[in-house]
């Protein structure tokens, strides 16, 4: 007999783990996760996915003209408002 797929998640306001019958309201869980121990870990995850979010941020800054970060489009239009020689548009 095929074991059921249990999701657990971290319970912000209680501190614990718990599983989808025992959460709380959506504002306070984080989660699904698939197991009681990656749940108890989440801040882990958390700090993992913001390391991977700001060097894609960071990524996406530098793809533009070098300083700050604006992107040029087809049309000499860029970003922040201004056309490519620095005119407002």
């Amino acid at each position: 007999m095929e074991s059921a797929h249990i999701e657990w998640y971290w319970d912000l306001q209680r501190g614990v783990a718990v599983t989808a019958d025992e959460r709380g309201p959506g504002d306070q869980m984080l989660g699904p996760y698939p197991s009681r121990i990656e749940a108890e870990h989440w801040k882990d995850k958390v700090e993992e996915r913001n390391e991977e979010w700001t060097g894609a941020d960071d990524d996406w800054n530098r793809s533009g003209d070098g300083q700050t970060g604006r992107v040029e489009t087809s049309d000499g239009q860029t970003s922040d408002g201004q056309t490519s020689d620095g005119q407002d548009r």
